[in-house]
């Protein structure tokens, strides 16, 4: 279930990439066949099938060790962005604002539960039930840690856009090291402390 649900969440992001995209212009991800909810078009054998497998399994070991995955790059041609510091915005944010979607529809479903489990088998209630909560929170971590502005996020792109020319250097530094430090900011718990009381907000309103 839970790949299930990582894979959705992926294939919305990265199709919603391409998808804006195009509709400023760019057609290079559609004509790869990427404006797609079909997961094998956004798959990276690595990034997203073994290194969350792995950590799912170290996590069941009692071995907790987090990595950070990602789905195939969408290619992108922003010489053909109309109004490209817009498209820029827009296409970065994208993914971002499928997820919040995708964590929306969950939401409203899980809120109004009630109403509609009675009509289902016990035996078939709580899967459902796990399977959206899974949805819900898998997409806001999602969301909220694209949001973060360290490339190669969708946030670092948004932030370059609103940039002076002399702060590029900078930001070339953080893409070469941004992995490591992403990795760093979730070992140090700041990822954590940000989301963790974005999650408790939200599932107070539930």
């Amino acid at each position: 279930m839970y790949m299930v649900v990582l894979l959705l969440a992926i294939s919305a992001h990265e199709a919603a990439h391409a998808w804006m995209s195009y509709k400023f212009g760019d057609d290079t991800a559609r004509l790869l066949g990427r404006i797609t909810l079909n997961p094998l078009a956004h798959t990276d054998p690595i990034g997203t099938l073994l290194i969350p497998i792995a950590g799912f399994i170290s996590t069941a070991l009692g071995v907790p060790f987090f990595f950070i995955g990602w789905g195939k790059p969408t290619p992108v041609n922003p010489l053909r962005w109309r109004r490209k510091d817009l498209a820029n915005v827009m296409v970065s944010i994208a993914g971002i604002l499928a997820n919040l979607l995708i964590a929306t529809i969950g939401f409203v479903l899980l809120k109004v539960r009630f109403s509609w489990l009675r009509y289902m088998s016990e035996g078939l209630a709580e899967p459902v039930v796990m399977f959206l909560d899974l949805m819900l929170t898998m997409n806001i971590s999602l969301a909220v840690f694209n949001l973060l502005p360290f490339p190669p996020l969708d946030g670092s792109k948004v932030l370059e856009t609103f940039l002076p020319e002399s702060m590029q250097p900078i930001l070339a530094v953080f893409e070469q090291y941004g992995y490591l430090i992403l990795m760093a900011l979730m070992y140090i718990g700041v990822f954590g402390a940000i989301l963790g009381p974005i999650l408790d907000a939200v599932y107070s309103l539930l």
